[in-house]
Order: C-alpha cells, then sequence, then structure tokens
C-alpha cells in the first residue's frame, strides 16, 4: 500500500483519493470485525475475548478461518513494535486452551465446526497501520503462522489490506512432507502419471508468489495466502480437482475442464472447479491459477 496511489476518474478530470489511517484503533477494529469473513476469509467469533485473571488479557478479536484453524486478529491504528509479541502471547494461551476454544465455536457456529477444528495450524493475523523490516523479519524466525497486513482508509467509504508477509511454522519441513504425502497419494490412485500431475499442480500453487501456505485437511488441501485461493481433492482415478475463488461467470467454461460450482456442495472452498488430466491441462489452467492468486 505504501506505493499505491488511487484515483478518483470522471469526465472533468482526475483526483488523487488521499490514504488515511483512522482515527483510533477500535475503528479499524469495529470495520474489520463487522465483515471479517468477507475481507479476511475468517468467521468472526468474540471481541475483546478475556483469557482469565492469571493470563490477565484480552484478545481483540477470535474467529475461524476456511480451513478450520483457530485465528486470532490484532489490531494497531499505526506502527507499533509490540503487536507480534502480543499476539504470539495470546496464541501461545489459545493452543492451552482448545476446550474452551472449541466450546466457543460450539456456541457460536454449531457442533459441526467444533468438531472439526485444525489445531495444527492456529494462525495470528496482524492488522496496523505499517510494519517496519524488523517486523517483516521476526515473523520469519517464529515457527507459528502469521499474517502482516497493512491497512489504509481512502476518502470515506474505501479500505485497503495489503499482505506485507506471511508464513507458516516449519515450513521447509513441512513442505517437503506433504510432497512427499502427495505422491504416495498418487501412487496409491494411478501409477507415476498421477505423481506428476499432483508435484505439477503443487509445483504451480506454490510458485506463485511469496507468501504462499498450504493447510493439510483429510479432503482436500488449501493454498493459502490471506484467505485460500486453490484447493486441491485428492487424486482420483483419472483426474485431479482444483477449486479456485474465480467467479465462474468470469470464465468461458469448458466442459470436461472447467465448470461452475456455486451452490453445489463439494470439498474445500472456490466456485470454479478445474479438472485435470494431463500436463498440458496444468499449463491451460495456469492463467486461472494466477487469476485466483492475485483474487486472495
Amino acid at each position: 500500500m505504501s506505493g499505491l496511489k488511487l484515483f478518483h476518474v470522471t469526465n472533468s478530470g482526475v483526483t488523487e483519493v488521499m490514504p488515511r489511517l483512522a482515527e483510533a484503533e477500535a475503528d479499524v477494529q469495529g470495520l474489520v470485525e463487522a465483515h471479517m469473513e468477507m475481507l479476511l476469509g475468517v468467521r468472526f467469533l468474540a471481541s475483546e475475548y478475556g483469557t482469565g485473571p492469571v493470563h490477565g488479557g484480552r484478545i481483540d478479536s477470535l474467529g475461524l478461518d476456511e480451513n478450520g484453524s483457530p485465528v486470532i486478529v490484532e489490531y494497531k491504528r499505526g506502527v507499533d513494535a509490540g503487536v507480534i509479541n502480543q499476539g504470539l502471547f495470546y496464541l501461545s494461551w489459545l493452543v492451552d486452551h482448545r476446550a474452551e476454544f472449541e466450546s466457543l465455536v460450539r456456541d457460536r457456529l454449531g457442533a459441526n465446526a467444533a468438531s472439526q477444528v485444525l489445531w495444527s495450524g492456529p494462525r495470528l493475523i496482524c492488522i496496523a497501520g505499517d510494519f517496519t523490516r524488523y517486523d517483516v523479519h521476526a515473523v520469519r524466525e517464529h515457527r507459528r503462522s502469521i499474517d502482516l497486513v497493512r491497512y489504509r482508509l481512502f476518502g470515506s467509504d474505501l479500505l485497503g489490506l495489503e499482505t506485507v508477509a506471511s508464513v507458516s511454522g516449519s515450513m521447509a519441513v513441512a513442505r517437503r512432507a506433504r510432497r512427499q504425502a502427495v505422491a504416495r497419494a498418487a501412487v496409491d490412485v494411478q501409477g507415476t502419471s498421477m505423481v506428476e500431475l499432483a508435484s505439477a499442480v503443487d509445483e504451480a500453487l506454490l510458485g506463485l508468489g511469496d507468501g504462499v501456505n498450504r493447510v493439510e485437511r483429510k479432503m482436500y488441501r488449501a493454498y493459502q495466502r490471506l484467505r485460500n485461493f486453490a484447493c486441491v481433492c485428492p487424486p482420483q482415478r483419472s483426474k485431479l480437482l482444483v477449486y479456485l475463488k474465480v467467479d465462474p461467470k468470469d470464465v468461458d467454461l469448458v466442459p470436461g475442464f472447467t465448470r461452475d460450482v456455486s451452490g453445489l456442495g463439494h470439498h474445500g472452498t472456490g466456485d470454479l472447479e478445474v479438472q485435470l488430466r494431463t500436463p498440458k491441462d496444468v499449463e491451460r489452467a495456469q492463467d486461472l491459477f494466477r487469476a485466483s492468486y492475485a483474487a486472495a
């Protein structure tokens, strides 16, 4: 956002819309909490959640992301060197109070959501006016999933969010293990061809840019920036299904390759289904992969 300029274009000319910070931290918090699922892909659970007399703190926002991972969101109006450590302090408390969090999920979202909470990847999202290079370095040194998000307000009714850094704990080791798991799953289905196809899709999605995290669920793998942009189901006998955050109305659908699944039940998230059978299909899907990545 630091290099982004926004202009209002009319018949009489062009006027720059100047960025600004919120008047108070609570204004940012209230705006995000009111639209958390749209902005962050996180279902809102609680605001200013008390961590008890011993721990003695209040978590700004608690939520559950698209893959069932617990999420803590911490806000700062401007630059604050303490936001990451504060968030990690609360994240440690959360991991030690799983039953309490699951009870909250059950009360807010139902028993089914509570039974599917993914404790392998709890997340911290820090939203602030800006971050320093030391903040970016710090998150890369932690074995936690952390997103640094810079906000800006434009005019009276525009909000901009920019992911400054996004990391997941033990990323390199996790990726190697997961790639091996992908290969084993593909071998079980249909030999070398599916191994190569699954590996090609994995490399293509991880290679779209910095800050791509992968989340393993039983029935799908989610590729995530701040939000999911692709979900890959385990290989079938002759094809691999990928679901993307692309509006099917914006795509020329091709029978046997792309399908509108909005309103249809399926594993993972996304309204566009892409059916991959050969390495050429992966090449054909690259523009769709990039469009979904950009949208996230």
